[in-house]
């Protein structure tokens, strides 16, 4: 009985560490289907690598980049040039001024106008010649010297334009001065061999020249006919007139051969 005993229980151990096993390895196996246990590593090998210039490791997506304004394409040049509207001004300002058509020996035109009225620059420009001293004397009656005081301005049409006989010259007016049509350049007077004239503004219209040709500065061009359109708000511009007198007188301007 006793050894019979012995085998019955030794049997009955037995199959509790049968079922104990089997029990343990269909939990271990519920254990990892669940996730309840890490999967196998995954070898060295076969892991992705990062992209080095992104911190997670993913790869950053493409960008188009976006157009800036340097990046546009330039706008299509003219097939001629743009030629800039040029603005005139009547030279006399805030005073009623009188003027001939024609003006003796030369063409030119005397404006008269008040002692003092404002003389304006016709035209944007660049102040060209200053003459501040009147030198002129009746004894010699010299032709350089007939001005008295002046001022040229060169405009930005190319042409030059003259007033003489000044009383006084503008502040700040010299030569090198950049200006716009209007301003003042100085005031109706009666210098130079206007003395005893009445006060007035001998305007001439020329192309640029040398300092020592102050015949062809005083005036090349009737300009009576431009003073008539600025003085009507009408931009007439003398360029071309200025241009035939040029291409008709320049090679004889290199001496003065009227009124000298």
């Amino acid at each position: 009985m006793g050894r019979q005993w012995r085998l019955f229980v030794a049997s009955v151990v037995a199959g509790m560490v049968v079922v104990a096993g089997v029990t343990g390895l269909v939990v271990a196996l519920s254990a990892w289907q669940e996730g309840r246990e890490s999967p196998p590593p995954t070898p060295a090998s076969a892991a992705p690598e990062a992209t080095p210039d992104t911190p997670s490791g993913r790869p950053e997506p493409r960008r188009t980049p976006s157009p800036s304004a340097s990046a546009e394409a330039p706008e299509p040049a003219p097939s001629h040039p743009v030629r800039k509207k040029v603005s005139y001004a009547f030279p006399i300002e805030g005073c009623a001024g009188s003027y001939a058509a024609e003006h003796h020996n030369y063409p030119a035109t005397d404006i008269f106008a008040a002692q003092g009225c404002a003389f304006v620059s016709p035209v944007a420009g660049v102040v060209d010649e200053v003459g501040t001293v009147d030198r002129w004397s009746a004894s010699d009656n010299r032709g350089a010297d007939r001005g008295g005081k002046f001022v040229s301005v060169v405009g930005v049409d190319g042409v030059r334009y003259y007033g003489s006989h000044l009383s006084v010259v503008a502040s700040g007016i010299r030569p090198g001065v950049r200006v716009q049509d209007g301003v003042r350049l100085g005031s109706v007077g009666e210098t130079g061999s206007a003395r005893g004239t009445g006060p007035h503004v001998h305007f001439g219209i020329s192309w640029p020249g040398p300092p020592d040709q102050w015949w062809v500065r005083r005036g090349v061009v009737a300009p009576a006919p431009f003073l008539d359109a600025w003085r009507a708000g009408r931009n007439a511009s003398p360029v071309a007139a200025v241009a035939e007198a040029e291409r008709r007188l320049g090679p004889q301007s290199g001496e003065c051969r009227q009124y000298c």
